[in-house]
């Protein structure tokens, strides 16, 4: 499990520093100030997550189930808060609407936060 965290954690920061840079320099053409924004807000929070993933892969502190479960919730939190935060941008774009999958964002959020505490309560735990 320790190596499919470590890889989803590179992986991810490779396609934040990717998307990044499509949304400083692909996007200003494209769509306002303040979409760009939100897309860097997208983008941030992968990364953030990303580097968590990287770290959370080398503790050995951490119980692998307990470890897993972190992984999960900020996995499903990446993809469904950024995620929705890029497509959400880019249906400018696209000429698509997605705006009925807004309530997704909060709920990758959320998914975040429960990573969050599931990892805080992890590191209370240890003896």
């Amino acid at each position: 499990m320790n190596k499919t965290i470590l890889i989803t954690g590179a992986v991810a920061a490779l396609l934040a520093v990717l998307l990044g840079a499509f949304g400083a320099h692909g996007l200003e053409k494209l769509v306002d100030k303040t979409s760009i924004d939100s897309f860097q807000t997208g983008v941030r929070y992968q990364m953030y997550h990303a580097i968590v993933c990287i770290i959370l892969g080398n503790m050995t502190v951490i119980k692998d189930v307990v470890k897993k479960r972190i992984f999960y919730f900020f996995l499903s939190g990446m993809i469904l808060f950024s995620g929705s935060i890029y497509v959400l941008v880019v249906d400018e774009v696209l000429g698509i609407s997605f705006k009925n999958i807004g309530f997704v964002t909060p709920l990758g959020g959320f998914m975040l936060i429960l990573g969050w505490i599931f990892f805080i309560i992890s590191l209370v735990k240890i003896k």
